[in-house]
């Protein structure tokens, strides 16, 4: 398995959280950097968050003070907490790992926020 697994996806009211997954092959230690990227129907996959092997962590300007990613470097596994939830933030979410020259992308978790 090279491919990340996400998971934790599901159905939220507006205002609600969700917290995904994403569970990482092997070393934690040898991954540049892990991202969340989210796909719309009818719109451009886009970056959420990322969080590199130093601990740093970017987001985008939509989801920041909303979204907290993290990583638990023993469980080989990154989080992304997603709070104050928006119809908006309906996508499917997609986690990549980065090492050295290549992305693993995994298949994506369904986020739907509707009431």
């Amino acid at each position: 398995q090279v491919h990340p697994v996400e998971s934790g996806g599901g159905l939220v009211q507006p205002g609600g959280s969700l917290r995904l997954s994403c569970a990482a092959s092997g070393s934690m230690l040898s991954i540049d950097s892990i991202s969340w990227y989210r796909q719309a129907p009818g719109k451009e996959r886009e970056l959420v968050a990322r969080i590199t092997s130093a601990g740093n962590a970017n987001y985008a300007d939509s989801v920041k003070g909303r979204f907290t990613i993290s990583r638990d470097n023993p469980k080989n596994t990154v989080y992304l907490q997603m709070d104050s939830l928006k119809p908006e933030d309906t996508a499917t979410y997609y986690c990549t790992t980065h090492i050295s020259t290549t992305y693993y992308w995994g298949r994506g978790t369904q986020v739907t926020v509707s009431s």
